[in-house]
């Protein structure tokens, strides 16, 4: 980025688009990977990217400077996915994951190349959802559990379960 960031934010909390654009620019690479790894959906993935930059836009006025923009906006991001979460839930339960360890093993989509790294990938994708949410809050992105139940509106107790169960199933899948 050419800017200075600072200088970017002051100007977009001002309203000037060019310097919003220069920030989406410089942060939806990172912001599009974590909804990836939050819905395991390539397409709401992207819907949850968008989401996440309308957040940021209608409350970049809030933007205080007391953390890093990055670190507000990954906030802003993990928020934008569990409201979209809890949207989907009142809808209707679109269920695309699977308690079965069997569907851990089949490929997900075209893609047959593998890896420790692919195969990572695609285990946490086929998590039950809330399984999934917890692993990558906890152990990807490093929310404590008190904070997890904060965000998810669970209990620690069930944040703390659904991690054991997310590891179970991870450790079940990759040592076929």
């Amino acid at each position: 980025m050419h800017s200075d960031p600072t200088d970017l934010i002051q100007r977009a909390q001002q309203g000037d688009r060019t310097a919003f654009e220069a920030l989406y620019r410089a942060h939806a690479g990172r912001v599009y990977a974590l909804c990836l790894r939050l819905t395991a959906d390539r397409a709401l993935a992207e819907e949850r990217t968008q989401d996440a930059f309308v957040r940021a836009w209608e409350r970049l006025a809030s933007f205080r400077g007391e953390s890093a923009f990055s670190s507000w906006l990954h906030r802003l991001t993990v928020n934008a996915v569990l409201l979209g979460r809890r949207a989907e839930r009142r809808r209707e339960q679109r269920v695309f994951t699977s308690d079965d360890p069997a569907a851990l093993e089949r490929p997900g989509g075209a893609d047959t190349s593998s890896g420790s790294a692919l195969d990572l990938e695609r285990a946490v994708a086929a998590l039950p959802a809330g399984a999934r949410e917890v692993f990558v809050l906890h152990d990807v992105e490093g929310y404590r559990h008190e904070e997890i139940a904060e965000l998810t509106g669970i209990a620690v107790g069930t944040s703390k379960a659904q991690l054991f169960r997310a590891r179970r199933l991870l450790r079940e899948a990759l040592n076929r």
